[in-house]
């Protein structure tokens, strides 16, 4: 039995012994839920005030509640707040220290409420903000991409296919098609965070109250959109973190896809751009290297975030309804992938902002004469020929060149079914001048790129509200 004032497990009245050390160090989660502290809060918040609009509080109850709410938030931020070995987890410790400041009026703060509806209510909140702020460095980076891009004019490089040369593409173009990756992960934000925006808390256990409690007032207080349909449903379900752990994963592919590419550019083999020292390492062993870590670890994360995803997929699959122990294993992965992505995001963000473009390497590459082969045979198409005749005809030659050594230009040149004005497609940067064609790589699509890219920011600064 306790003795007066000491620290007792929530669900002490049902039980003679203690709990074992053992117990309590396997289940607890503290160590990282802490972390909702501030969500926790903001919903007991809510809960008080709704407690107290049903009867079951009074208003001197609700007030020394609230006010020893907002001790407890003040001292987690300052870091005065101590934990009692009971704390299991953030929950408990915010009602054990409310329950000692506000005494008995502390001791009604859960009425009407589980740690499951809380929980899932701390949850949402937090993903709400939390997604909100990787939707926001996401947009940054994307505004420092489309600044480069602006800054690119002209410059073209190869565009590459199965990591070879293919055709040119204007640098802009390239730096173009990851803003609009990263656009539709801050989509896929959005609509994660529009799902997720549904208040669990007055679901209960499992199957809501006798008490006369209004989950709509509450859901409205804390802004989300509604209020659960289902309280089984709402107490059980983690969609929202599986699907924000998915919108995570992807966006880390994205980014380790630009780690990769900037792997290859700054490489001496490629040549195409120089880190910036601020965003690279050295060796501890070879003073001539300088090391593009940013992007290795960029590309390096993508793994552990989808780990998070199928990891968490894995815990859901065999769950009956409604709330199991096993939904604890929500948190640390969500946590760990948000920050994660949000330390690329901005890591990623600096290397775009200070590396330089080599543009005489990337032009020089770009110049080969082979990658003017799908003009060649554009050219026979609008003499009339098929295109598959065309690409026959063009791939021959290609081949006689390189097994020949005579230079493809030469080679094209001396082939009577082209006429004496094909050398101009071999002219510096013309192959890349002849992309016309809508959302093509060429000067004119891009212009127009630019602009919609541009439009799209600011729709994306809209919503965000930044």
């Amino acid at each position: 039995m306790t003795e007066p004032g000491e620290a007792r497990p929530l669900w002490h009245g049902r039980f003679g012994a203690p709990p074992s050390d053992e117990l309590m160090a396997f289940t607890e989660s503290l160590s990282f839920d802490i972390a909702l502290a501030p969500d926790d809060i903001e919903g007991s918040r809510a809960h008080v005030r709704g407690l107290g609009r049903a009867g079951l509080l009074t208003d001197t109850e609700v007030q020394a509640i609230l006010g020893a709410l907002d001790t407890v938030d003040q001292e987690i931020a300052d870091g005065s707040f101590v934990l009692a070995p009971s704390d299991e987890d953030v929950h408990t410790a915010v009602e054990r220290r409310v329950t000692e400041i506000a005494g008995d009026a502390g001791a009604k703060l859960h009425t009407g409420r589980s740690r499951n509806d809380q929980v899932a209510t701390d949850l949402r909140l937090w993903l709400r903000r939390e997604g909100t702020a990787a939707a926001a460095r996401t947009h940054v980076l994307q505004a420092t991409l489309l600044d480069r891009a602006a800054a690119a004019g002209d410059t073209y490089l190869p565009g590459y296919t199965h990591l070879q040369r293919a055709q040119p593409v204007l640098l802009a173009h390239h730096l173009l098609a990851h803003f609009w990756a990263l656009s539709r992960d801050v989509t896929r934000w959005r609509d994660a965070l529009t799902r997720a925006n549904v208040s669990p808390l007055g679901a209960g256990a499992l199957a809501g109250s006798s008490l006369p409690l209004d989950p709509d007032a509450v859901a409205a207080e804390l802004g989300f959109a509604g209020r659960f349909e289902n309280s089984l449903d709402a107490v059980s379900d983690r969609d929202f973190v599986a699907e924000a752990l998915f919108v995570a994963a992807l966006e880390q592919v994205h980014l380790s896809r630009i780690g990769e590419e900037l792997v290859l550019w700054s490489s001496e083999e490629f040549g195409f751009v120089r880190l910036a020292d601020a965003y690279t390492t050295g060796s501890s062993m070879l003073p001539n290297k300088k090391n593009p870590d940013v992007a290795e670890l960029a590309r390096g994360k993508a793994g552990r975030l989808i780990g998070n995803l199928t990891g968490f997929l894995a815990t859901l699959k065999g769950l009956p309804l409604a709330y199991n122990r096993d939904l604890q294993e929500d948190k640390e992965p969500l946590f760990d992938a948000l920050n994660t992505l949000s330390l690329s995001l901005v890591a990623l963000r600096g290397v775009f902002e200070t590396l330089e473009f080599l543009t005489e390497p990337m032009q020089h590459a770009a110049d080969d004469a082979t990658t003017a082969a799908t003009d060649l045979a554009e050219q026979l198409v609008r003499e009339g020929m098929p295109f598959r005749d065309a690409h026959a005809a063009v791939g021959s030659i290609v081949r006689d060149a390189a097994e020949s050594g005579q230079p493809f230009a030469d080679a094209v040149a001396a082939d009577g079914r082209f006429g004496p004005d094909v050398s101009a497609v071999f002219e510096p940067g013309e192959t890349v001048r002849r992309r016309t064609s809508p959302g093509g790589a060429g000067p004119e699509p891009v212009r127009e790129q630019l602009v919609a890219a541009r439009a799209r920011l600011a729709e994306q600064a809209q919503w965000l509200h930044v």
